[in-house]
């Protein structure tokens, strides 16, 4: 008897990652790549247009937060499991993921055989986090960790951070992010305010001690 491949549907924004996602899966016999999107909205479409097993979503996509995007694939599709790939570190966004729906988050550095086991076990509706991430969530829930002040942040707030910490000019994350300069420049005041600093020196160093920049 023949069984039913997990249909996936990919999304990022790189061709050259999504054929290589596309190889990793079309590996197994038991699963399937049924859909490509490159950009958030790409996603939406998709999501309303087919019905998918599970969907492999970059967080970083341009035009919208990949989180935005989770959030709204979650309200259109409430049951399909969602398995955050991404280049940044968990401490970065796998909590922030999870709390919008994702099934899961894995970074683009594990193991091929890791994805492929991600997303079996989140078709069957489970969650998927690694031993690291696992131990977080402990620290989390028992009380170890109050709520640090960038887990105040929006979304595009705390993405805005990440990036700033990493180097990044405005004028470039406004062109990654397809906003303008005086948003990101309005996002970038906000959180300084709420972080408690003064400019992008103090928030890089603050991103280091929180292990949120490589």
């Amino acid at each position: 008897m023949k069984h039913r491949r997990i249909k996936v549907l990919v999304a990022d924004d790189h061709p050259i990652v999504r054929r290589g996602v596309k190889q990793i899966i079309e590996e197994s016999s038991d699963m399937v790549v049924s859909g490509e999107a490159s950009s958030g909205s790409e996603v939406l479409d998709r999501v309303a247009d087919s019905d998918y097993d599970v969907l492999l979503l970059d967080i970083s996509l341009p035009g919208r937060s990949g989180l935005d995007i989770l959030k709204q694939v979650k309200s259109m599709k409430p049951t399909l499991p969602v398995l955050v790939l991404s280049i940044y570190p968990e401490e970065q966004y796998a909590i922030r993921a999870l709390k919008s729906g994702a099934s899961g988050y894995l970074t683009k550095g594990r193991a091929p055989d890791e994805l492929k086991e991600a997303v079996r076990k989140i078709s069957k509706g489970h969650k998927y986090i690694t031993s690291s991430l696992a131990e977080k969530l402990a620290d989390r829930l028992s009380g170890g960790m109050g709520e640090l002040p960038h887990e105040t942040l929006s979304d595009r707030e705390y993405e805005v951070m990440c990036m700033i910490a990493s180097g990044k000019m405005v004028s470039r994350i406004a062109e990654e992010l397809s906003l303008s300069v005086k948003t990101i420049s309005t996002h970038r005041s906000r959180l300084l305010k709420k972080l408690a600093l003064k400019n992008n020196a103090e928030l890089t160093r603050y991103a280091i001690e929180h292990k949120l920049v490589d």
